[in-house]
């Protein structure tokens, strides 16, 4: 693993860094690596606890696992960094429950497939790295190329996958409902998961985007999710966050008028950096949707829809873009403008959603639910980043070895924008290749480093 280090570590401030990446290809390959997993073995240690006392930190571990091999349409990928994303504090906490039932649905797919079905899982869904092996019928991509990986894992074999691959039946989410994944020194993807890294970014800030990014670019821009246009007010919830940062940002590259709902000064005034000038700090205003567990208070969804008409000048939401679920979705169906769209995916408060049926058909409004994004949207959210349209949220950067922590930090929503795993780059900075157009952009990359 230190030759492959050394070799990626020897393209810094070459004038030719794809000619030193292509030495790779004459390493060999370590028979294991280092990778963050959950054990099979330990998925009752929370039992009887309540979701927020479960600790992340007692359940992801570094341990050293077998390599395995590219198969065919697969890579094998040096993961510089990663990210912590939402799912792997759901896998981390096993919740909604063990994602070993995954793996071992997986595993009784094919023989290629009955490798995932293991006593631990190689955790995470996003990576920056440079592709190390190809498997057969591989031809996109070769030894050295420097990329980042979307986490859509799919098989394409079945007819319904072929008008959009989220339709596909054997679709899954690469380290969440699959092995191998981007927490570690090496990952197995497949191919068509690979996208080129932006060449100005560090690899931290490269591996960040992914999941997020994509994910925001199916629910707002594509025509899969609300088919955003220009002029449209968007409410986001949660907007300084892992998912809304991204959300807020594509609202005003896309010309629309976003709507920020954070919950403290500091988010506040990270949306206005990223030039947002709509923000609800709905802590300080005190908005409480739910009088207790069991009822909701629609004199305050009434509340929340004056505020919002208070900034926009009298308009409703053409677009409520929501992650956070049950706490939320009430107020959101109800503010949504006639004819609206709701938006969903993550409910990360709660799965169970409640609302008032009459606000949503007899104002004929709609709810999208949305679930990452395919190939051709991952790869055009991609491209927003690397035409610097669109920039990561990296906050903090965590080494492999806490990942724990930054998975802790997530699930107490203690952090903003998104937290990054250094896997094997030694420290943050490395991996920019073109320094020139970073500088254009450096304050926009850099604004929610340190929150």
């Amino acid at each position: 693993m230190q030759d492959i280090l050394e070799t990626i570590m020897a393209a810094e401030g070459s004038a030719q860094p794809e000619r030193a990446l292509a030495g790779v290809a004459r390493l060999p390959i370590p028979q294991s690596y280092r990778g963050v997993v959950v054990r099979a073995e330990e998925t009752h240690i929370f039992d009887g606890m309540t979701t927020r006392d479960k600790d992340p930190r007692k359940a992801l571990h570094v341990q050293n696992v077998p390599t395995p091999q590219p198969g065919p349409g697969e890579a094998l990928v040096a993961v510089m960094a990663s990210a912590i994303n939402y799912n792997t504090v759901w896998t981390s906490i096993f919740e909604p429950l063990p994602t070993f039932k995954f793996l071992q649905r997986y595993g009784r797919l094919s023989e290629l497939t009955r490798r995932h079905d293991l006593p631990y899982h190689v955790v995470g869904s996003d990576a920056a790295g440079v592709v190390l092996r190809t498997g057969p019928g591989v031809t996109r991509w070769q030894a050295g190329d420097e990329v980042v990986a979307h986490c859509l894992s799919v098989e394409l074999e079945e007819a319904a996958g072929h008008d959009d691959t989220m339709l596909d039946p054997q679709q899954r989410i690469w380290g969440f409902e699959t092995n191998f994944g981007g927490l570690a020194e090496l990952a197995i993807v497949k191919a068509n998961q690979l996208m080129p890294k932006p060449r100005h970014l560090s690899w931290e800030e490269a591996a960040s985007p992914g999941l997020v990014n994509s994910t925001a670019y199916r629910q707002l821009v594509s025509h899969h999710g609300a088919n955003m246009k220009q002029g449209d007010v968007v409410l986001i919830w949660g907007a300084s966050g892992g998912l809304g940062s991204y959300a807020t940002q594509m609202a005003l590259t896309g010309g629309a008028i976003p709507v920020c709902v954070v919950s403290s000064p500091e988010k506040a005034e990270l949306c206005r950096r990223m030039g947002a000038e709509l923000v609800i700090d709905r802590a300080a205003e005190d908005f409480r949707f739910w009088k207790d567990e069991q009822t909701q208070d629609p004199d305050e969804w009434r509340r929340f829809g004056e505020r919002i008409r208070e900034l926009t000048g009298g308009e409703d939401p053409d677009i409520v873009f929501e992650h956070p679920g049950r706490e939320t979705f009430g107020a959101s169906v109800f503010v949504t403008k006639r004819g609206g769209t709701v938006v969903t995916c993550a409910s990360t408060s709660g799965y169970q959603h409640q609302y008032d049926n009459r606000y949503l058909w007899m104002h004929l409004k709609r709810i999208v639910g949305s679930h990452f994004a395919n190939y051709r949207e991952a790869w055009e959210a991609n491209r927003l980043i690397a035409l610097g349209k669109i920039h990561p949220t990296v906050s903090r950067t965590y080494s492999l070895e806490q990942t724990g922590q930054a998975a802790y930090e997530v699930h107490r929503n203690a952090h903003q924008g998104k937290v990054g795993v250094r896997c094997l780059a030694p420290t943050d900075g490395l991996g920019v290749r073109d320094p020139e157009f970073r500088g254009r952009h450096e304050a926009a990359i850099n604004r929610f480093r340190g929150h």
